[in-house]
């Protein structure tokens, strides 16, 4: 997703959110990211069929530029990947943009592992990644829970 010019845009498109989760299938859906020590909104999180198929999901997230390096990427990675998981999904994607390394550093961390890159989705070129639920649980087996996750 690109950036969002103003105000009002950003108010079109949550309008245009609000009317597409009504037809999104469980356990797809948008959620806010909320830090937990003082609830402030920092960004947003999705899980998603992907176009044109809609036959994969996709997770992904967005932060704000001043919550980059906190590990809440990580902490969406997993959360996310977890909820897909306990809703019967058995694999999950996230599409990166060429030359977005700290979001293709941030999906590996977790156990998610490089595919390729396809001009399949939204007719972009995009790096593919994907996790499987023994790959979630052995990540966290080994240790890469993200630092205060909790599963609630």
């Amino acid at each position: 997703m690109d950036r969002v010019s103003d105000l009002a845009a950003m108010r079109l498109l949550l309008q245009q959110w609000i009317a597409e989760d009504s037809r999104i299938a469980a356990p797809g859906g948008r959620w806010a990211v909320q830090r937990a020590a003082d609830r402030r909104v920092i960004g947003g999180a999705v899980l998603l069929p992907l176009p044109p198929g809609n036959e994969d999901w996709e997770m992904g997230w967005q932060l704000h530029p001043d919550e980059w390096g906190h590990d809440y990427a990580e902490e969406c990675t997993f959360a996310l990947a977890s909820w897909a998981f306990a809703h019967g999904l058995d694999e999950v994607f996230t599409v990166v943009r060429p030359g977005n390394t700290r979001t293709a550093a941030a999906v590996r961390r977790n156990g998610m592992h490089w595919v390729g890159e396809t001009r399949k989705y939204f007719d972009l070129d995009l790096q593919v990644f994907r996790l499987r639920a023994g790959d979630l649980d052995r990540a966290a087996h080994e240790g890469h829970q993200p630092p205060g996750y909790t599963d609630t």
